[in-house]
């Protein structure tokens, strides 16, 4: 049996599907699936056994200029890949308008969640076959039962697992006891202050450990040489790849996160994380799986009108406890 997943993006998102794989791996020895993702996702899914295809498309810079790109030889190839493969089911993990036009162009069932559960209700209009899936379930729930009602298995009634523990090497070298500090994100109201940061980073230095920084942009560039500028012990890491990233992940002692993708790469690893929160609901979408701790402002539930303070109460000695408690039940 050949499944296509159509489950785009973001990054936290893509990662969240990955549990339902191994769920109906298990259930249906044979199955296989081929994956349709944004290009800049491409790497995550072929980490996971159960895919045998990566399909990328680039719909984030095609619609920037759609007449050209919409029309144009990589638009056209990733077409004619959608129909290289007889496939038994298409499942749109996605929910959007954008995702269920691609699953249109694949002949064959068509599976999707029903308009009242579905993230844009004309998106169930492409499906052929729709599922119930209540809105109070965590993320990964949900798309575990989509899966499985869509191929007809039980829901396992264990956690979800990513299926990452031999997918990527873990960096090679000598390194010091070291944590990942992730302080960018895509939106500023989820942003953790970087004088937090920079304090987070000397509690880090005094307790012996190493700290690292990735980034994504340039304003993430100079975010992390302004934290670094704070202690002895910080590094700003260079341009890294999500495989890169993931194996000094599998390196370091832990790591600390705002609401972000590499959070979740992170939980997807059970590397020891403390992720932070201001409004978001942690319930919904909050990093899943073992060893990870949710820090939740302590005002979420009060009458904050600017969202920015919901971070700023989040102090870095709290976040520091969290993470040493983390590291030592893990260890």
């Amino acid at each position: 049996m050949r499944v296509l997943v159509v489950k785009l993006s973001s990054l936290g998102d893509v990662i969240h599907t990955l549990p339902a794989l191994g769920d109906a791996a298990a259930a249906l020895p044979g199955l296989v699936f081929d994956w349709v993702v944004e290009e800049a996702f491409a790497e995550i899914p072929a980490w996971h056994d159960a895919v045998e295809r990566v399909i990328p498309v680039a719909i984030r810079r095609w619609r920037k200029r759609p007449l050209r790109d919409f029309t144009g030889p990589e638009w056209r190839a990733a077409r004619k890949s959608l129909r290289e493969e007889p496939y038994d089911a298409v499942i749109d993990a996605q929910g959007l308008l954008k995702s269920a036009l691609i699953a249109r162009l694949v002949p064959a069932s068509r599976y999707g969640m029903d308009r009242a559960t579905v993230r844009e209700q004309l998106a169930a209009l492409a499906y052929d076959h729709t599922v119930h899936v209540p809105r109070d379930l965590h993320a990964v729930e949900r798309t575990r039962l989509l899966f499985a009602r869509a191929l007809d298995y039980p829901l396992p009634r264990t956690p979800g697992e990513y299926g990452l523990d031999s997918a990527v090497p873990a960096a090679a070298g000598d390194l010091p006891a070291g944590l990942l500090f992730f302080h960018g994100t895509a939106r500023a109201e989820k942003l953790w202050p970087q004088t937090r940061w920079t304090a987070l980073a000397k509690l880090a230095e005094d307790a012996g450990y190493r700290v690292w920084l990735p980034w994504g942009n340039e304003e993430e560039l100079q975010r992390a040489r302004r934290i670094a500028g704070g202690s002895s012990n910080t590094e700003v890491l260079p341009r890294m790849s999500l495989r890169e990233l993931a194996g000094l992940l599998q390196r370091v002692k832990g790591a600390v996160a705002v609401d972000t993708g590499l959070g979740h790469l992170a939980a997807a690893l059970a590397v020891p994380t403390v992720s932070l929160y201001g409004p978001t609901r942690t319930s919904l979408v909050g990093a899943y799986g073992r060893n990870q701790v949710h820090l939740q402002s302590p005002l979420v539930d009060g009458d904050i009108s600017d969202p920015l303070t919901l971070m700023q109460a989040i102090t870095a000695t709290a976040v520091w406890q969290s993470l040493a408690a983390a590291i030592e039940e893990a260890a």
